[in-house]
């Protein structure tokens, strides 16, 4: 019993930790400022290494110019929705970001969900954002034009309508002169490779810096 109870007691500090921001998000140091990323496959960098993701080559970038001292957290999930957006926010409260890049919806739009509940979901997730004082930088997407003109153009609006709502820096096409050009994407024809990374990077680099 006592042996039981004392894993019992190895897990739970085992579980706590892992659960923990701590455990997953490299804290800025004194004086750094967080640049928190929330998205999914595309933001993850999915089939491309980490290091070559464009959040990654944003803080690559950033460093080259040496006029900030920036930490950015990668915190996207692959597969993810604008449904856990709120949830993962709170998650990274602690590590004090003081901008986010909010880059969620494409899978929303490629599983035809609710663009109503799309919109409230990042809506709930700016509101937060605001509440805790973190500038936020909203990348709109776009879908193909097979899941009906009037679908795709209700989905295209949400980012628009919350951008003019809340006042954001916006980014009108997160897959601005990559999307649909297959020597910039993976063989799945939906995620970047290397050089469609390195544009992603250019397109949002200037959105970060007009926020630090």
């Amino acid at each position: 019993m006592k042996l039981f109870k004392g894993f019992v007691f190895v897990f739970f500090i085992w579980f706590t930790y892992a659960l923990s921001p701590s455990a997953s998000v490299s804290w800025a140091q004194e004086g750094q400022i967080q640049v928190l990323f929330l998205g999914d496959s595309i933001t993850a960098g999915l089939g491309v290494e980490p290091e070559q993701a464009y959040p990654a080559l944003i803080e690559d970038m950033l460093k080259v110019r040496g006029d900030y001292s920036v930490k950015i957290t990668n915190g996207s999930i692959s597969g993810s929705t604008t449904a856990g957006a709120l949830s993962r926010l709170k998650w990274f409260l602690r590590a004090k970001p003081k901008i986010l890049v909010l880059a969620l919806g494409a899978n929303d739009g490629l599983r035809g969900l609710s663009t109503d509940e799309m919109a409230q979901n990042l809506d709930k997730t700016i509101v937060l954002a605001k509440k805790n004082h973190i500038r936020v930088v909203l990348a709109g997407m776009k879908i193909p034009p097979n899941y009906g003109p009037e679908y795709s153009n209700d989905f295209a609006k949400v980012f628009v309508a919350l951008a003019e709502k809340y006042h954001l820096s916006f980014i009108p096409f997160l897959l601005k002169d990559v999307a649909g050009k297959a020597s910039l994407n993976q063989a799945d024809g939906i995620h970047p490779n290397q050089e469609g990374h390195k544009i992603i990077a250019a397109t949002v680099f200037p959105y970060i810096l007009e926020q630090l």
